[in-house]
């Protein structure tokens, strides 16, 4: 069982998969083989597949343990979930997600929060499961932490343009009665709160964490690829407002920059935490070498 220690709270991962399945151009239209040729030798091969060329992105939570409570953030992709576009993603019937939570020493009823940065399909997959032909809660005790204005805006869109992950992975939190819809700076007590972090999506938060002096923060989608701490310009399609998540992701570099914190990203690389230090007139990702 392995964790990284920040101060009293304890942080573990929780690793879904980790494939190549992203096509560099498609996930960053904007850019060209000229734009991504000076940066192969660093890419490849953790986060960029060799052989095929694609990005490679882990699919992974975090949990985090404090004196209180069991926190999961973000869910991952799930299982048995409608999901086309994304073959591996598609109707999954393994027990990887579920195995790795007990491999970290936890079962489903033991989480007390589930906090979603935002509400895309791989960020909340696992909060729901299929039992007897219904979404249920996959962690029954827990409350969904979601943002208002997040929750309000796809539930909105969905009644004009259905959205399988909304429908089976947001919407029955809430007929559950287990959505917190919260504010984007809302505080779960003084050592764990949200920081706003638009762009990528209308609401998307970050989530920091304060433990003896010891601090972090999981910085969900903000950014994906180490490229973008070198090429924080670089906007990814997904990116709901373009210019407000390059606004977004340049003051979060510079403000976690040699400050201390230490940032656990969502889709960066195993083991995709770190810390950001100054490159030139951009920056870059130095990875922990703590393995956990």
């Amino acid at each position: 069982m392995k964790h990284r220690l920040l101060g009293d709270m304890t942080i573990s991962r929780v690793l879904e998969m980790n494939t190549p399945d992203f096509d560099p151009y498609g996930f960053f239209p904007d850019t060209s083989p000229e734009d991504w040729e000076p940066h192969l030798h660093w890419l490849q091969p953790s986060a960029m597949d060799p052989v095929s060329g694609n990005l490679i992105f882990p699919m992974q939570s975090y949990v985090v343990r404090t004196k209180h409570h069991t926190i999961l953030v973000d869910s991952c992709v799930g299982n048995d979930k409608d999901r086309p576009h994304r073959p591996n993603w598609n109707h999954k019937t393994d027990t990887t997600y579920i195995d790795a939570l007990a491999a970290v020493g936890l079962a489903p009823e033991d989480i007390d929060y589930v906090m979603c940065t935002h509400l895309h399909p791989d960020h909340v997959g696992w909060n729901t499961k299929l039992l007897d032909g219904r979404w249920v809660p996959t962690f029954p005790n827990a409350e969904y932490v979601f943002s208002r204005k997040e929750f309000d805006y796809w539930r909105d869109f969905n009644k004009t343009r259905p959205l399988e992950h909304i429908i089976d992975s947001v919407l029955p939190i809430e007929e559950a009665g287990r959505a917190k819809l919260v504010a984007s700076d809302h505080a779960i007590d003084d050592s764990v709160w949200l920081e706003p972090t638009p762009g990528h999506t209308p609401d998307h938060f970050a989530i920091r964490l304060s433990s003896n002096g010891n601090e972090a923060v999981m910085s969900g989608d903000l950014m994906h690829c180490p490229i973008q701490t070198h090429h924080p310009e670089w906007a990814a399609r997904p990116d709901y407002d373009v210019e407000i998540a390059r606004t977004t992701r340049r003051a979060f570099l510079e403000r976690y920059c040699e400050n201390g914190v230490l940032v656990c990203t969502a889709h960066f690389p195993l083991p995709s935490a770190g810390w950001i230090v100054p490159d030139g007139n951009a920056f870059r990702f130095e990875y922990e070498e703590k393995d956990w």
